[in-house]
């Protein structure tokens, strides 16, 4: 796979921050994901559609994202329900689930580009044999968030990838499951990565009573 340096977590050696806004990136919220959505469904961008909606139910990194193959996500032409998949910066592998509407979704993007086994999910558009690159996936997420006059430059891929993971731990308090559907080695990892505080563990115990 071709590297870029939009992603810093994926082993490039230029920093990815050069010249931008750094600290940590924020999720989006429900009505943000639905409203890019529509944006998306209206202007029949498909194959943006299945890679939006792929962003947040596999909650992968973006090198990992952009690398998925057909293989990985479909058998026989059908979208499956789960995959696993290895993740580039910890060599281990990580499950994740495909929602129906994600399924849909992919399932119209392989059949508008009539995609195989083996192929890029996400093809460049200059070489088909080769992946999107993150720095492409990094614009086009600057492109959707524009759309919905949020300020890209306050977001970014990890935007997608923490989405999900954030609405996981915040209806459940269930850290572990994040933990391993992040595919994260260590839970003190999964805490920072989601920021989660004092406040956030009161609110979960607020909820409990005995």
């Amino acid at each position: 796979m071709q590297d870029s340096t939009a992603d810093h977590h994926c082993r490039t050696t230029t920093p990815w921050n050069r010249g931008k806004l750094i600290g940590a990136k924020p999720p989006l919220k429900t009505k943000e994901i639905w409203s890019i959505r529509v944006r998306l469904q209206v202007a029949h961008r498909i194959r943006d559609l299945a890679l939006f909606n792929l962003a947040l139910d596999s909650k992968l990194r973006a090198c990992d994202l952009v690398a998925l193959r057909v293989d990985d996500v479909a058998l026989n032409g059908r979208v499956q329900s789960r995959t696993t998949i290895m993740q580039r910066k910890t060599g281990r592998p990580v499950q994740f689930e495909i929602t129906e509407q994600t399924r849909e979704a992919v399932g119209r993007w392989l059949e508008k580009k009539a995609l195989y086994k083996g192929e890029p999910l996400f093809p460049s558009r200059i070489n088909r044999t080769r992946p999107m690159t993150t720095r492409q996936y990094a614009r086009l997420l600057a492109s959707w968030l524009r759309s919905i006059s949020l300020d890209p430059l306050a977001y970014g891929t990890h935007s997608l990838r923490r989405t999900k993971a954030s609405m996981i731990y915040r209806r459940t308090g269930n850290l572990r499951a994040v933990q391993l559907l992040l595919g994260h080695n260590k839970i003190e990892s999964t805490v920072r990565y989601l920021g989660i505080d004092v406040d956030d563990a009161l609110l979960i115990a607020e909820q409990v009573e005995i």
